[in-house]
């Protein structure tokens, strides 16, 4: 009997449409920042459906938190809450501006950030709050505005996962926060290879995002090579980064964005065959969105209930042998030695976060995937845990 073939934890979906449209990329000469980008961020507007939106496209969610950040003002002195549990692209750009991190803990049924941590952290020096919709649920946005108004706060939403996730209607990108970045990594539910958008209303922090974006220059580039007259003039006005996305990734994009949704049915269709078939094992499955509000499953995340009688660990071990992957999300910040020795941490700290993150496992998820291949990463955990 031959042995099936590995089951990734992640694989992303690329079709015709888009290679051709790389190749027509390619063929044009214009390969970085260009025409397809310019076409790449209206699109993205226009699917989160608000003409107020500036939408900037950059080479990652963690360039387009640095950018956010930065338009925003945060520096030395300065204090950002977000959560221990994420993925440390999310802290570390506070790093980059020399800003310090507050981490705080999650609420354990959603595994977002705790908004009554965020306000009892909250300082003097604190200027922002970065929630993280973790694995495409969306956090308590009303409270997180809620108390960032209070405070006097400013909200960048790490949107990392939720694309498309709405929050009591609205789409995520699009509720009242100072601005909202989306990533487009390889796993992610739609993909640039690497990429990210920024998006926000405010005029200004655009602006200067866009001159952030491309070393600090006072035109886009891509204007004044396309000129038709002689305006080879710029200048230098801050000391910017190179965080633009190419034309080669949002010709991706331009074709993964316009599949979105059929991407988002079909992963929610493999996260429906593992709630049916797991419910009776000793394990938390992940919590849905609230009726009505869309869930895009960027991750399926299984926690081991307490009484569960053997380890996540042999669980991961058992899924490899069977030929399957599965992943860890995620190894919280206070547990890795940067973050627990700059700001003293242990892990008493953050209960909730620490708890979950020795019990959980991400299992297989993408819109490749059939229900036979759901089915089979059923099969390992039945026998390991039934």
């Amino acid at each position: 009997m031959s042995t099936p073939p590995f089951l990734p934890f992640a694989l992303p979906e690329i079709g015709d449409e888009e290679i051709a449209e790389v190749v027509d990329t390619l063929r044009s000469g214009w390969v970085t920042t260009g025409p397809k980008a310019k076409r790449f961020e209206a699109a993205f507007g226009e699917f989160l459906g608000d003409p107020a939106l500036h939408c900037i496209a950059v080479n990652s969610a963690t360039a387009g938190l640095h950018l956010a950040l930065e338009a925003l003002g945060i520096g030395p002195g300065d204090e950002v809450i977000t959560t221990t549990h994420t993925f440390t692209a999310t802290a570390e750009v506070v790093r980059y501006l020399g800003a310090d991190v507050k981490l705080v803990d999650i609420d354990p049924a959603t595994l977002n950030i705790d908004p009554a941590l965020v306000e009892a952290a909250i300082t003097p020096k604190t200027k922002a709050i970065i929630p993280v919709h973790y694995a495409g649920l969306a956090a308590d946005m009303d409270t997180i505005h809620a108390i960032a108004d209070k405070h006097g706060l400013q909200v960048v939403e790490d949107a990392a996962h939720a694309l498309p996730t709405t929050y009591k209607g609205r789409m995520v990108g699009t509720l009242d926060s100072a601005a909202t970045v989306f990533s487009f990594y390889a796993n992610k539910t739609m993909t640039t290879g690497e990429g990210g958008m920024l998006v926000t209303r405010d005029a200004k922090l655009a602006e200067r995002a866009k001159v952030m974006r491309l070393h600090g220059i006072n035109r886009d580039a891509f204007d004044r090579f396309t000129a038709k007259v002689p305006s080879w003039y710029y200048e230098i006005v801050a000391p910017g980064f190179k965080y633009n996305l190419t034309d080669i990734g949002a010709a991706l994009g331009l074709h993964q964005l316009a599949k979105v949704r059929r991407f988002a049915d079909a992963r929610r269709a493999v996260v429906e065959r593992y709630n049916e078939a797991l419910a009776d094992l000793p394990v938390l499955l992940p919590p849905n969105a609230l009726p009505g509000d869309e869930h895009p499953w960027h991750l399926y995340v299984l926690r081991l209930a307490d009484a569960c009688p053997v380890t996540r660990d042999a669980v991961i071990e058992a899924l490899f042998r069977a030929g399957i992957g599965a992943s860890v999300h995620y190894i919280p910040l206070h547990l890795h030695p940067y973050w627990r020795d700059r700001y003293q941490l242990q892990p008493q700290q953050f209960p909730h976060s620490h708890h979950a993150y020795e019990r959980m496992l991400s299992l297989p998820l993408y819109s490749r995937m059939t229900l036979a291949d759901a089915d089979r990463v059923v099969g390992v955990l039945r026998q390991v845990l039934g």
